[in-house]
C-alpha cells in the first residue's frame, strides 16, 4: 500500500487567506481540502479557481451543519453551489478539484457524473459527530455503491475502547482506498497511524485556524512531520506510546521521538490517552505497541496486567514504564531513579540526612518520589486528602502521614525544609493561583522552603509562582521528566534491538 497523505483542511474565510496558507505549509502537505462552507459568501461564487491557484490536488467540501459543518442555506443551493465548483472543467486535470467529498445521502446525477467526466474523484463520505461507527467493512462497502467512489467514515469515539475497535475493524480492510478517521479527544492516534487505519490520507489543520476546528481534534502539519515524522512510518516501523488522564500535556513525544531520529531507529512515540488501565493495555495489544509511558492516574492500575516486574516496582507499588519482551510484559520504574537525580541537582547535594520532606499526594507518582527520599536520607511526611493512601506509603518507609488541609499547617511547617508536589493540580493551569489549582492553597510560604512540583507544563506552576514571589527557590518537573526518561529510552531502544534479531 502506498504512504498515506497528508491532507491539510483549510477553513478560512477568503480563497486569498487559504491561499496564503497552502503556501506556508507546502513542504508539510500532499494535499489541501477547501471547506468552502467556512467562506465568506461572496468568496463561495469563486471557487472554481481554487485549484489554478495552488500547486497540490485539492477537495472540494461544502459541509452541512449537521454533520459538523458551517453550511445552513439549504440542498438546493448548496448543489448549486458545487455545481460553481465543478463547472468549466479543463483538460488539465491540475486545474479542477482532484476530488470532490459528498455525503451518503447527497445524489446528484448531474453533479457525479460531470466530476466523473473531468476525472474529479468522489469521495463518499458518511459522519456521526456524537458517536462511534461499528462494522466498518461493512459501511465502507455500502458507500462505494457505484465502485468509483473513495468511502469516508469520521466519527465520535466515546473513548479510547472504541479507538480499539476501530482499528481492529480496520485491519479486515484489503487497500488503503478509503478514508477513516476517529475524531475527538481519544482519536489522535488515528490520525498519526493513518497507515494502520488503511486509510489514503489523514487530515490535519494549521495551527491559526485551529480553533475552526478544536472539537475534532486535528493536529497542525508541522507536529505531524517534525514531531511525529509521519511521512516515515510504516509497517515496520515500531510503536511505542503514553498513556493516561486526561493526558491533556505531555512532552514525553518530543523527547523519544527526537532520540528515536537521532539514533536512526525506525519507531515512533504517540499518546493514547485512556480512562483506565484496561482500556490503555487493549489498546497497545490491538495495535502492536512494543512499550509505553505510563502516567496518572494507571501507575498502580496497570501492574495486574504485567508478566514480570523489576525490583523497584515490586518495592514502590507503582509502575511508569511498560516493555514487551519476548512475548511478555514487562514493568519498571523510572521515576525513582529520575527524580532522585533532579532532586541532587535541585538542593545541590548528594544526600537529604537532616532535611525534612513534606510529600504532596499519594499517588503512583508519590510512591516513587517516596522512594528517592528515603534512598537520599530525609525524613519526610505524606499529605494527602485521603489520609489512608497517605498512611500506605508512609508506613513503607517508616515516614510521618496526614491529611492535606488546613487542619495539618502545624505539620507542614515542621516538614517544610523542601516540598515536593505530587498530584496533577495545576497541570496546564493559565489560571491565577488557588483553591482548583494550587493543593497547598492554605499554606502561607516563608520564603525558607524549597519547593519541586513534577509537573512541567506550565514552567511555573501555581504553586511555584506563589512559593517564588515568597523568595523560595523552585523546580519544576522537567528535570525528572528528563532523567527518567533517558532510562525510559534505553528500554524502548532494547525492545527495537530485539525486534531486528
Amino acid at each position: 500500500m502506498s504512504r498515506p497523505l497528508i491532507c491539510l483542511c483549510l477553513t478560512g474565510k477568503t480563497l486569498a487567506e487559504d491561499v496564503a496558507i497552502v503556501n506556508k505549509y507546502r513542504q508539510h502537505i500532499d494535499a489541501v481540502e477547501l471547506r468552502a462552507d467556512f467562506l465568506d459568501e461572496d468568496e463561495r461564487l469563486h471557487i472554481r479557481n481554487f485549484p489554478t491557484m495552488i500547486e497540490v490536488p485539492a477537495i472540494l467540501t461544502i459541509r452541512r451543519f449537521i454533520d459538523g459543518g458551517t453550511y445552513r442555506e439549504g440542498e438546493a443551493s448548496r448543489a448549486t453551489l458545487f455545481a460553481k465548483g465543478l463547472a468549466f472543467a479543463e483538460e488539465d486535470a491540475r486545474r479542477n478539484f482532484a476530488y470532490v467529498d459528498f455525503e451518503e445521502d447527497f445524489h446528484v446525477t448531474g453533479l457525479q457524473d460531470g466530476a466523473m467526466a473531468f476525472g474529479t474523484k468522489i469521495i463518499r463520505s458518511f459522519h456521526d459527530m456524537n458517536n462511534p461507527v461499528r462494522n466498518i467493512v461493512a459501511k465502507m462497502n455500502s458507500l462505494r455503491a457505484s465502485g468509483y467512489e473513495i468511502p469516508k467514515i469520521a466519527c465520535m469515539p466515546h473513548s479510547l475502547k472504541d479507538v480499539t475497535t476501530l482499528f481492529s475493524e480496520a485491519a479486515e480492510l484489503e487497500d488503503n482506498n478509503q478514508i477513516l478517521i476517529a475524531m475527538g479527544k481519544f482519536g489522535l492516534p488515528t490520525r498519526i497511524l493513518a497507515h494502520k487505519m488503511h486509510s489514503m490520507l489523514t487530515f490535519c489543520s494549521p495551527a491559526e485556524l485551529s480553533t475552526n476546528l478544536h472539537e475534532l481534534g486535528q493536529i497542525d502539519p508541522v507536529t505531524l512531520n517534525e514531531l511525529y515524522h509521519f511521512r516515515s512510518i510504516n509497517e515496520q516501523t515500531a510503536l511505542f506510546g503514553i498513556t493516561g488522564w486526561p493526558l491533556n500535556v505531555t512532552s514525553s513525544p518530543k523527547l523519544h521521538n527526537s532520540a528515536f531520529k537521532r539514533d536512526g531507529i525506525n519507531a515512533v512515540f504517540i499518546p493514547f490517552r485512556s480512562e483506565s488501565a484496561d482500556e490503555a493495555f487493549e489498546f497497545a495489544n490491538t495495535v502492536g505497541i512494543r512499550g509505553f509511558s505510563v502516567t496518572v492516574p494507571h501507575k498502580e492500575a496497570i501492574i495486574k496486567h504485567l508478566d514480570v516486574i523489576d525490583s523497584r516496582v515490586e518495592a514502590i507499588g507503582a509502575c511508569n514504564t511498560v516493555v514487551k519482551q519476548q512475548g511478555l510484559w514487562n514493568g519498571y520504574n523510572t521515576d525513582c531513579p529520575g527524580f532522585a537525580q533532579a532532586l541532587k541537582e535541585f538542593v545541590w547535594q548528594d544526600s537529604l540526612k537532616g532535611r525534612k520532606v513534606a510529600i504532596i499526594g499519594a499517588g503512583g507518582a508519590s510512591r516513587a518520589v517516596a522512594a528517592a527520599v528515603s534512598q537520599l536520607g530525609a525524613k519526610a511526611c505524606i499529605f494527602n486528602r485521603t489520609l489512608g493512601k497517605a498512611k500506605t506509603i508512609a508506613d513503607v518507609y517508616k515516614f510521618e502521614y496526614a491529611t492535606l488541609g488546613p487542619e495539618s499547617v502545624g505539620t507542614l511547617k515542621k516538614y517544610a525544609d523542601i516540598i515536593i508536589q505530587t498530584t496533577s493540580k495545576g497541570m496546564g493551569s493559565k489560571e491565577a493561583p488557588g483553591v482548583e489549582n494550587d493543593p497547598l492553597y492554605f499554606y502561607d510560604f516563608t520564603g525558607k522552603e524549597m519547593v519541586s512540583d513534577i509537573v512541567y507544563e506550565p514552567d511555573i506552576t501555581p504553586i511555584m509562582q506563589r512559593a517564588k514571589a515568597a523568595g523560595c527557590r523552585v523546580q519544576n518537573g522537567l528535570a525528572m521528566l528528563k532523567y527518567q526518561g533517558i532510562e525510559q529510552y534505553e528500554l524502548y531502544k532494547t525492545a527495537c534491538a530485539e525486534d531486528m534479531r
